[in-house]
């Protein structure tokens, strides 16, 4: 399974860094992905996750490679999508913003004890949705200082494409992520969870 895992991560990294858009966009956009496998390596033997958790892990990868060949305003497929006038690739990925860090924070949480017994799954569930939220919302602030560092070069990585509420719609993507996961994967993340706990 890690094997399989590496190679697919690995095959859509070097297909993603030969000839994106931009290499700067590239690697602005590659980034969280490279952190991310660097932070599984580290913790692999420490903190195994659930193969739930590695599967949803590799597609956010996924998706923020693609973004980073393509650019997120140029997702080919996304181009005018439902009769849209701007690619909405890069709510795709602010979909996913939310909802794979919210099972990431469940099964930390849980692992963790984080909660008390005492505590309900609605406050567990609560606090990860605003842990999510936050997350997202640090997102748009890194967006935003990266802009300001590099001026008009970060375009393609902000990918408003003149849409005002962008970074609001944006966050609400994420947010409707996290509740998405928690309501459709609880069961499932469970199950697997018996086998690691």
């Amino acid at each position: 399974m890690r094997a399989l895992w590496l190679t697919v991560f690995f095959l859509v990294f070097i297909w993603s860094g030969i000839k994106p858009h931009d290499y700067y966009t590239w690697l602005l956009e590659v980034a969280p992905a490279v952190i991310g496998i660097v932070i599984l390596a580290l913790t692999e033997k420490s903190f195994p996750l659930t193969p739930l958790l590695y599967f949803l892990i590799l597609l956010h990868c996924i998706v923020l490679m693609i973004g980073g060949h393509y650019t997120y305003a140029e997702v080919p497929f996304f181009e005018g999508l439902f009769g849209a006038e701007r690619n909405n690739y890069d709510k795709v990925g602010h979909f996913m913003q939310g909802f794979v860090p919210a099972m990431i924070a469940r099964e930390i949480c849980i692992r963790k004890q984080v909660f008390n017994a005492h505590a309900s799954t609605l406050w567990r569930d609560f606090f990860i949705v605003c842990f999510c939220l936050a997350f997202s919302a640090l997102y748009e602030l890194i967006e935003w200082w990266v802009a300001l560092l590099s001026g008009t070069g970060a375009d393609a990585f902000l990918g408003t494409q003149g849409y005002v509420w962008d970074t609001q719609s944006d966050m609400l993507l994420a947010l409707i992520g996290a509740i998405c996961a928690l309501l459709t994967l609880r069961k499932i993340h469970n199950t697997q969870l018996k086998y690691i706990i």
